[in-house]
């Protein structure tokens, strides 16, 4: 039997991210601003890709997700959906 992961084991990767060690001002910038930074720290992460399946699953709109902008993901969702 398959069970659904718990609220907890779906955000464990959160307390091992980078991100959790810097900050959000780097991941949720003001409209407009670069996310070079963001992008940089979240391509030294070990976490990326779950991030990136995370903000997907949940369909974040805001803020850099698995090194991707809110763009980004939308165009990686309209690609998987066609």
């Amino acid at each position: 039997m398959h069970s659904e992961p718990s609220a907890t084991s779906d955000i464990a990767w959160q307390q091992r991210a980078l991100c959790a060690q810097t900050g959000a001002d780097f991941f949720f910038p003001e409209p407009g601003s670069s996310l070079r930074e963001a992008k940089r720290i979240c391509g030294m992460c070990e976490m990326r890709s779950a991030c990136l399946d995370y903000a997907l699953r949940h369909d974040e709109r805001f803020g850099v997700w698995g090194g991707l902008s809110e763009g980004e993901r939308l165009r990686l969702v309209r690609v998987d959906e066609s």
